[in-house]
């Protein structure tokens, strides 16, 4: 392997892991900022806060399929791995699970238009904290199937 090639290698697994880590630290960030009837300030940094994490959770995707193709152990060390198989799924079910709170960001855009706060009922904020510490709790379990899969388990 040459040295443009284990630079490369590097590259992508760097961007992968960092693009976790900053996914997660914006959903963090944002189950500690959710509330009922926040402030302007924290409606604006809720919606900023859940942009980052939706483009770094679209980075941390495709640096994994970059490493899956180009940059990893081959696509056969993974496709054939079950345990792959089940972090992909876990992965899919956090970004469908975040459709709700992302879509009731996008909603608080309107009345921040017209200079108002948006009505955030407590119903709402319980719900949306639920579903964030669920996305947590499904995101901690990547790492620990990553470090399986770099151990060989799962393979045939």
């Amino acid at each position: 392997m040459t040295a443009s090639e284990v630079l490369a290698r590097a590259g992508a697994a760097y961007v992968h892991e960092l693009s976790f880590m900053v996914s997660y630290a914006a959903l963090f960030a944002e189950r500690i900022w959710i509330q009922a009837n926040p402030d302007k300030r924290t409606v604006v940094c809720l919606i900023i806060t859940d942009i980052v994490y939706g483009l770094f959770a679209v980075l941390l995707l495709l640096s994994g399929t970059a490493r899956v193709l180009y940059y990893g152990q081959g696509t056969e060390f993974y496709t054939q791995n079950p345990i792959f198989w089940w972090k992909i799924g876990v992965y899919l079910t956090i970004g469908l699970t975040s459709l709700y709170p992302t879509i009731t960001y996008i909603t608080w855009v309107i009345p921040l238009r017209k200079n108002e706060l948006p009505d955030v009922s407590k119903g709402t904020t319980s719900r949306i904290i639920w579903i964030i510490n669920l996305e947590l709790l499904a995101f901690t379990t990547l790492p620990f199937m990553a470090s399986l899969m770099a151990r060989g388990i799962g393979l045939p």
